[in-house]
């Protein structure tokens, strides 16, 4: 049996609240005697030791702690996704007469033609991947046998994926952007789309933050295989919120066929206009117009109405997510640290105070990438506040006033 996800370890944890019992213990055992169903619909049933020993780690370590024990990286490069090597392979392919190759012919190509490093990926890794991902087998991902498929409700099921965009410019120059979307599988409607300079953790986040509180969240949400879709960033952020968090097989784009025709009527009907790419803001603006006032709201041929109504008839259903401080800070990124003696610790070398006596114990911090301008302090799972900045001169004033306060009321003046 694989391990099993932290999507159905919190549900375990979870039903420990509910159980009989007079005790944790008691609670424990009971919840060992059930049967819980995972994302592919298989009953798993735990000991209580095993329970216990994940409840330990949630207490100390929040939702990171119950995740599985492995290297996120293991049988991975962290240098280069499946992706990109399958890109590198069919750009020199074509250049073998007759199609007779070996994997390192197929290797020394990518070399000299600078698709690939020998520092960014060894011969060893090339061929595991080779080996692991089929990147270099006959069978295409259009002979699979597909079957045409819907979510009943809206946001049983999201599709998100990555498209390049055109160029606008910034700071004086002509720069690349990329489109990050999401759309709804019942629907059809999309979710939110956004254009970026960069294609990394903090756009996705953002991109997602927006999606979230414009449409609600998903039960599902189901991407590729590319960096910024199996980063620990998304992970947290869809088990913070409930999202259990799928993945395309490698090199089987048609998985997602509804996100990828969604991008063909981008291409054929939005990126063909006279667009004002004078910044990124202004292509955001246009898009965001198009896609609410001619995407949404036109017919969809699949499903006979526009995606909008479609939508619409579930609302009941969506679980929406309020916009506030608290609930910003699911999309924030975390990090540990261990508070110092005097009740500080660095992060990005600024020291801060700790809004509670966390003296010598290891805490998390949650913090919004871009900015950082604020620090969020957990204990044990626990939100304890907001750190703020170490300021030596106030505490200072305030130590010699505490002192005076103390001369003061033993000489009987107060």
């Amino acid at each position: 049996m694989k391990h099993p996800s932290a999507y159905l370890r919190m549900r375990v944890l979870g039903a420990i609240d509910f159980a009989q019992g007079t005790s944790i213990r008691e609670r424990i055992k009971k919840v060992s005697e059930l049967s819980f169903t995972d994302e592919d619909g298989n009953m798993h049933q735990f000991t209580w030791r095993t329970i216990s020993t994940w409840l330990y780690r949630f207490k100390v370590n929040g939702v990171t702690g119950i995740q599985n024990a492995t290297r996120s990286d293991k049988g991975a490069t962290r240098k280069i996704t499946p992706e990109e090597l399958l890109e590198a392979i069919n750009q020199v392919l074509p250049l073998f007469r007759g199609g007779r190759y070996n994997k390192s012919d197929v290797y020394r190509k990518c070399i000299e033609k600078g698709l690939l490093r020998k520092d960014q990926i060894a011969w060893t890794t090339f061929y595991r991947f080779i080996k692991t991902y089929d990147l270099l087998k006959s069978d295409t991902p259009e002979s699979k046998l597909r079957l045409a498929f819907a979510m009943q409700y809206a946001n049983q099921l999201w599709q998100a994926d990555t498209m390049y965009g055109p160029l606008v410019k910034h700071d004086g120059k002509s720069a690349a952007t990329r489109l990050i979307a999401f759309l709804d599988d019942a629907s059809r409607v999309c979710c939110h789309g956004q254009f970026f300079l960069n294609e990394n953790t903090s756009t996705m986040g953002s991109a997602i933050r927006s999606a979230f509180y414009k449409r609600g969240v998903p039960d599902q949400l189901y991407v590729d295989n590319g960096s910024i879709y199996v980063s620990q960033e998304l992970t947290l952020i869809c088990a913070r919120v409930g999202t259990i968090l799928r993945h395309a097989p490698v090199r089987d784009g048609a998985a997602k066929g509804k996100i990828e025709r969604f991008f063909r009527t981008v291409r054929d009907t939005f990126l063909l206009r006279q667009l004002d790419l004078s910044s990124i803001d202004a292509l955001n603006r246009q898009f965001t117009a198009w896609v609410e006032d001619e995407y949404n709201a036109a017919e969809h041929s699949a499903i006979g109405m526009r995606p909008i109504d479609r939508f619409g008839l579930d609302l009941k259903r969506v679980r929406y997510l309020p916009p506030d401080e608290v609930n910003d800070e699911l999309f924030f990124a975390e990090d540990s640290r261990k508070v110092k003696k005097d009740n500080t610790f660095s992060f990005r070398n600024i020291r801060y105070e700790t809004p509670a006596d966390l003296r010598d114990k290891e805490i998390t911090i949650r913090f919004d990438r871009e900015k950082a301008d604020r620090i969020v302090v957990y204990y044990k799972s626990t939100r304890i506040g907001n750190a703020k900045i170490l300021d030596l001169i106030a505490n200072g004033q305030l130590k010699r006033l505490t002192k005076q306060e103390s001369i003061s009321t033993e000489g009987g003046t107060l």
